[in-house]
């Protein structure tokens, strides 16, 4: 159901998207020097520490108030870590977690800004093309050997897109075949917030709270090719859980959606 904004929060919106193109444009030239210098080797240090000081003035600006809650610590690394996408705020909430020698993968049109192009690049992120589905894992697959020689953690959406059915959609299987590959556990990073306060375009969203909750790692070393769908189905229902909504609940929102 879209999310109704008043006029001062389109207002703030505008102010916040405005600010974080500021903030990037700001730091991409720091950003750059800092890669060149260090010849790559901080680009961990970008992720972890200078992306949440970027998004820090935005989450302000549009009246966001953003909060981690750790249920496991130390956070595991490397690790595949998984997130609920339902939310174009979803963006500012990930490079606001500021995790350890993390790499995102994301969705192939962002490059098409020339800003995420060069930081992107840059850092190691990953692109892939979500509707060729043959392309997107062999671009997974291509990245795990350098993930693992370089003892990085990667960051996935399971539900692939923010546009599906029900609160939590239907999990797709190459993140966990990803976690198997690299012989990585699962870590469930849960948003609660983000789809109340913004479903529609880019960071238009109302004001109000966001909780990221990193819980307890969820070995993958008894996974095999014949039991992974139970494991993500498992995984896929404390999603459900965490949502507050009954897996019948779900099943039926998906079916009248589609």
């Amino acid at each position: 159901m879209p999310v109704s904004l008043t006029a001062a929060e389109y207002i703030r919106s505008i102010l916040g998207i405005i600010v974080f193109f500021l903030m990037l444009l700001l730091f991409t030239p720091f950003i750059f020097l800092l890669l060149i210098i260090s010849l790559g080797r901080l680009s961990s240090f970008v992720v972890e520490s200078i992306a949440p000081l970027i998004v820090k003035p935005v989450f302000w600006t549009a009246g966001i108030r953003f909060r981690i809650e750790k249920r496991t610590d130390p956070i595991p690394c490397p690790a595949v870590f998984i997130i609920n996408h339902s939310s174009s705020l979803d963006i500012l909430t990930i490079l606001a977690l500021g995790l350890p020698r993390v790499r995102f993968v994301a969705k192939w049109q962002l490059q098409y800004n020339p800003i995420f192009f060069l930081l992107g690049h840059l850092t190691g992120q990953v692109f892939i093309r979500r509707e060729k589905s043959e392309k997107a894992v062999a671009t997974l697959k291509k990245n795990v050997s350098r993930l693992k020689r370089k003892n990085l953690s990667v960051m996935l959406a399971p539900e692939g897109s923010r546009k599906h059915p029900g609160i939590i959609g239907p999990f797709k299987k190459g993140p966990f075949r990803m976690a198997m590959d690299l012989g990585y556990p699962i870590v469930p990073v849960y948003f609660d917030g983000n789809r109340e306060l913004s479903s529609g375009g880019f960071l238009f969203t109302k004001s109000g709270s966001v909780t990221a909750t990193i819980h307890p790692p969820v070995s993958t070393d008894d996974w095999t090719l014949e039991n992974i769908d139970q494991h993500i189905a498992d995984i896929r229902q404390r999603y459900l859980e965490w949502a507050g909504i009954s897996s019948e609940e779900e099943n039926l929102q998906m079916s009248t959606q589609t």
